[in-house]
């Protein structure tokens, strides 16, 4: 593929951007960079190369669930800026009233 100024043109209208001449010439010698970078590295066998699915080789690393110290519902509703009972006040976010 050739970047050129027709193409630098088409992508400026499509990203809604407006580039001075400088930012366009500027734009294709970085998006040919690239695009070498892309060829160079199309060279290399991989042909026998598993694709990586995961970075790491753990899988599922579990714990085991256990109970610790559990702190009360007055502890716990101490801080909160509204509650009621116990339960934490909250502004409304849905309006199931509005159509």
């Amino acid at each position: 593929m050739k970047i050129d100024k027709t193409l630098i043109l088409k992508l400026e209208e499509l990203s809604r951007l407006q580039l001075s001449e400088e930012e366009r010439n500027a734009m294709i010698t970085n998006l040919s960079d690239m695009l070498k970078m892309v060829e160079k590295l199309e060279e290399l066998p991989t042909l026998d190369i598993e694709p990586l699915v995961y970075i790491n080789s753990s899988v599922n690393i579990w714990r085991e669930d256990e109970a610790s110290e559990v702190i009360s519902t007055e502890m716990a509703l101490r801080n909160a800026p509204d509650a009621n009972e116990n339960f934490f006040n909250v502004p409304r976010v849905i309006n199931l009233n509005k159509k």
